[in-house]
């Protein structure tokens, strides 16, 4: 009868045998394990593909699904190809009003939410997907769903405003800001990308802002507020 040691390898077997010098409860989990991977990778090739194809009766059946999985790890789009490469840099900033611990109201200066995610993200081997995303689809869902006037288009324009509250009501926390937020306001500075060194192409990359209404801090805007002092959603 063969023997094996303790990770299931036949006793005598060459070195790099690979499977089949396993004992069969290994073989057979290790049959199970790349079965189970081969079905993933399958599947994702498949959503993958009904995800960026043409409109068919698949993804009129399914398109939720579709969605599902592949939003909002795994999107495809052209954006870095042809016919609208992005050109640009856009910015997150905010500035908050808050109250001081002698009954006064101070304005901060403006932060840079988009350089301190790109701070985070620069020189990092494994960033974090909230530091690549969370703030930059959150803004993209809100500018999409806004007029020119700075207006909420129905329901989808006020969900908006909600979700990019909260994101940066938990960035402040980040931030010493000496009181209570009472009041937030945000801004996005564009600017264009700037020509590769070895190109005559003279490009401006002065920032143009887009500055949005005050909003003022409540309770819906983070359940519990924003805590260690800082701001108090609501009070």
């Amino acid at each position: 009868m063969d023997s094996y040691d303790d990770k299931g390898v036949r006793a005598g077997s060459p070195p790099g045998v690979g499977i089949s010098g396993l004992s069969l409860p290994y073989q057979m989990a290790a049959a199970l394990a790349f079965a189970v991977i081969a079905l993933l990778t399958c599947g994702h090739l498949a959503m993958v593909f009904l995800h960026v194809a043409p409109s068919n009766t698949l993804t009129k059946q399914h398109g939720a699904a579709v969605d599902e999985w592949i939003y909002p790890e795994f999107e495809q789009n052209w954006k870095l190809f042809a016919p609208n490469p992005l050109q640009q840099n856009v910015a997150v900033q905010v500035r908050a009003e808050v109250e001081s611990s002698d009954g006064a109201r101070k304005t901060t200066g403006w932060i840079d939410l988009s350089a301190e995610d790109g701070a985070a993200i620069r020189g990092n081997l494994l960033p974090s997907h909230v530091d690549q995303n969370e703030l930059r689809r959150g803004w993209d869902f809100f500018v999409g769903s806004h007029d020119t006037e700075n207006r909420p288009n129905g329901l989808r324009g006020r969900l908006s405003e909600g979700y990019v509250r909260r994101i940066v009501l938990l960035r402040l926390e980040n931030h010493d800001l000496g009181g209570p937020v009472e009041r937030v306001q945000l801004r996005s500075a564009t600017s264009a990308v700037q020509a590769p060194v070895w190109s005559k192409e003279k490009i401006s990359t002065r920032p143009t802002y887009r500055v949005f209404p005050w909003w003022t801090v409540n309770a819906t805007d983070l359940a519990g507020g924003v805590r260690n002092g800082r701001a108090e959603a609501g009070e």
